[in-house]
């Protein structure tokens, strides 16, 4: 195969893997009302449904992408793919809610197999030149995902029942592994280097303890988990330093300034946006009482933008310093975010199509410049890291989003079914996370900023 074709093939496996992950998570918030309906779930454990796969991924994105980089990036890949779709199928299949949850963490394993590498792989075989180009099409297959999930999810939930939206998956993840067996060669550029166990544990354990405990504030419980996950990342840190071979190589943070800033900015970026498609998914079809599938409609405004716009950024960061676009993009992302902190029951819905519009131009503007920042500032034998650290800021940035909305909950609602006596409550907190939200993306826009200075 030549280098051009196996370009192309590359870029078809890591475009279609962008798809395939994001459409499956935009598909299940449109089919939440469904699934709570069916399992009598309150508002807190229907959460768990949408957190459960994140919060698999975000533990164990960083332990395979390096794996991946000792053992193969497409071998890993690839097994992340089957365990996906399997997944998939045993999701459809649920006969309760933890049933449900415990394969939507399953399916959150295989997408970090994913995500630590798909973008890895791409860039292994893409010059520089030209990296920014390719990554900024992955990442209008990730939107492009977000725009079909809401009304074909919306849709298969309204004609068939919440099932179908899991079952739809199951082709889509077979056509995946048929482009993959096609891609030529292997990529292993840490081969030889040892696995640290001890540190993947540590880690695993410390996030999955912040993560969770996170979601059970205010109570004192998850106050201890949270001080035991800190104390857990610190002794990570302290190990990771003396290892010879470690999971996560520090000096990536230490010797540049951009790697480590605009791997914060995504954090914050994602941390601010991944509740909205949950809050407003739940508003528009129990306060504003749409169906599933003109819900899904009306939620496709803001990734529609995103595809359109996330080529156009990713190739114009070729060209201009990339931070400087992801900072004008989270400007606009906080302006949108302001805006949604006045929802409520009178809100006319050509208010929430602007912001939402508004929303999905700042984050095209803001993700694809962003992941070229991060993944131009390593040296290829680190792609697998560097694009398993910025899917763990990533993924991390969503279940803390979602931390944010339970705590809402749990602050002003409680473990009550949503339904007209408790609208009132739910409303105070989609607002409270919005405002929240909007703090957070102001606050980013100062790291993107600081993150487009040069390293000293």
């Amino acid at each position: 195969m030549t280098d051009s074709a196996q370009r192309r093939a590359a870029l078809i496996v890591a475009t279609a893997s962008s798809f395939f992950t994001p459409f499956m998570g935009s598909s299940v918030n449109i089919a939440l009302p469904s699934i709570g309906e069916e399992f009598g779930l309150d508002a807190m454990t229907l959460s768990w449904v949408a957190a459960s796969a994140v919060l698999a991924a975000a533990v164990f994105l960083v332990p395979f992408g390096r794996y991946a980089d000792i053992h193969g990036r497409k071998k890993v890949f690839f097994w992340g793919v089957v365990l996906y779709t399997g997944s998939a199928l045993h999701c459809s299949a649920a006969t309760s809610a933890p049933m449900l949850i415990a394969s939507r963490f399953a399916q959150g394993m295989g997408g970090a197999m994913i995500f630590g590498t798909g973008i890895a792989i791409l860039t292994s075989v893409y010059p520089a030149k030209e990296r920014g180009k390719a990554l900024g099409i992955a990442v209008a297959g990730v939107y492009l995902g977000l725009t079909l999930g809401p009304s074909l999810g919306g849709f298969l939930t309204y004609q068939f029942g919440w099932r179908s939206v899991f079952l739809f998956n199951v082709p889509i993840g077979l056509v995946v592994i048929w482009f993959l067996r096609r891609l030529e060669g292997e990529w292993i550029e840490a081969r030889g280097e040892r696995f640290d166990l001890a540190g993947a544990s540590l880690y695993s354990i410390a996030l999955m303890a912040i993560i969770y405990g996170f979601s059970k504030l205010p109570g004192r419980f998850g106050g201890i988990l949270i001080l035991i996950g800190i104390a857990g990342i610190l002794t990570f840190i302290s190990w990771e330093a003396r290892a010879q071979s470690p999971l996560l190589d520090l000096w990536l943070f230490r010797r540049n300034r951009s790697f480590a800033f605009s791997n914060f900015a995504a954090l914050i970026n994602y941390s601010a946006t991944f509740g909205v498609g949950f809050l407003l998914s739940l508003y528009l079809q129990y306060i504003s009482g749409l169906s599933s599938k003109e819900a899904g409609l009306v939620l496709m405004a803001q990734p529609i933008l995103m595809a359109l716009v996330a080529p156009i950024s990713g190739s114009l960061s070729d060209r201009i310093r990339p931070q400087t676009l992801a900072t004008f993009g989270m400007g606009l992302t906080f302006v949108s975010l302001v805006t949604f902190t006045f929802l409520d029951e009178n809100t006319p819905m050509w208010s929430v199509v602007a912001s939402l519009s508004i929303l999905g131009l700042g984050v095209g503007l803001f993700s694809s410049p962003n992941t070229n920042a991060v993944m131009s500032a390593v040296e290829s034998k680190f792609y697998g890291v560097a694009s398993s650290t910025l899917g763990t800021m990533r993924l991390a940035g969503n279940m803390f989003s979602m931390g944010i909305v339970m705590l809402a909950f749990s602050l002003y609602m409680g473990r009550i079914e949503i339904e007209p006596a408790h609208y009132a409550h739910f409303l105070k907190s989609a607002r409270v996370a919005f405002l929240v939200f909007s703090a957070l993306s102001f606050g980013g826009i100062f790291a993107s900023w600081v993150g487009d200075e040069k390293s000293p």
